[in-house]
């Protein structure tokens, strides 16, 4: 097992001292993580006093592990749709227990199926995060099956192969074996803000590590994702260029610019044994908050298998 390389982004806060809030919930959590530039009513006094804003988190009563498919795909890519459909059915079979994100990146990262060119295939869907999640999946992963595209991972897990990622014709077995095990290991509830006027995104996050035997390094991941856009997409022939076609579950990088998450530490851990992470985040203007989510996951730093994710919508 070779060892991560963690790409990191420093965000500015812009906090001052007026800024400090008493007995915020939870006990202990700062909120001078986040940028109050982005909220509409300047401070973090009034977000946490004035507007509630601030999440009560209740027991978390959910018994289910969700399972993640992460599809490794390209507009250009002519077998890519059929992958596509297959993530999609198995979403549609499994509601809110399947969940799906569709990676712009070959095991180089941004290669010729995923790259824009001039003409027809002009929009880029890669990011930086995708990028570096499908080299170090693909060509930096030793003896990795990842060696083009279609390809992805049901929830990291090794199923049989020796890595973490899988050829479609494995996805629907993946599923299946991990729903049935529902192996909750880590429960995750979360709750989101938007507030239009600044675009602002405020996310807070509540994870409760269940399974004490979890002593691997965790890290919590937030994807941003947009739910549907036509663009073309290339297809085999005779259809070749789809020029209608809707891609579903696009993965649009990460709200805090780090592929590989947050650990969670004991600067995140609260009194109660839970660990509690705040983000802020400008949604960007070329994607409209009503066809964005968050996706929400804890995974382990050493096997890289992904033990719960959840959705939250944006708006």
């Amino acid at each position: 097992m070779k060892k991560l390389l963690f790409i990191g982004l420093v965000a500015a806060t812009g906090l001052t001292s007026c800024d400090k809030v008493e007995n915020i919930y939870p006990e202990g959590v700062s909120s001078s993580e986040l940028d109050w530039s982005l909220y509409p009513d300047g401070d973090s006094t009034h977000y946490v006093d004035v507007a509630n804003a601030w999440p009560t988190f209740t027991a978390n009563t959910n018994s289910d592990r969700n399972v993640l498919i992460e599809d490794f795909t390209g507009h250009k890519c002519v077998f890519c749709p059929a992958a596509a459909d297959l993530a999609s059915s198995l979403a549609d079979a499994n509601a809110g227990r399947v969940i799906v994100a569709g990676i712009h990146a070959g095991p180089d990262g941004s290669g010729p199926l995923q790259a824009p060119a001039s003409g027809t295939y002009s929009h880029d869907f890669t990011t930086t995060e995708g990028s570096a999640i499908g080299v170090y999946f693909g060509n930096d992963w030793a003896s990795s099956p990842f060696a083009g595209n279609p390809y992805g991972a049901v929830s990291r897990a090794d199923h049989g192969n020796g890595s973490p990622v899988t050829h479609p014709s494995g996805w629907t077995g993946g599923v299946n074996t991990l729903l049935t095990a529902n192996d909750l290991k880590v429960n995750i509830q979360a709750e989101v803000n938007y507030y239009a006027s600044t675009r602002g995104v405020f996310l807070h996050a509540e994870l409760d590590v269940l399974d004490a035997g979890l002593t691997n390094e965790l890290r919590v991941v937030v994807y941003l994702m947009q739910d549907t856009i036509q663009m073309p997409q290339l297809f085999p022939a005779p259809t070749n260029d789809s020029l209608d076609y809707v891609h579903k579950h696009v993965m649009r990088g990460t709200i805090d610019g780090r592929a590989f998450g947050r650990e969670l530490d004991a600067d995140h851990l609260d009194v109660n044994g839970k660990y509690y992470f705040n983000y802020s985040y400008a949604l960007p203007s070329e994607y409209s908050a009503n066809n964005t989510h968050l996706l929400i996951y804890v995974r382990d730093a050493v096997t890289e298998e992904v033990y719960h994710v959840i959705e939250k919508a944006v708006n």
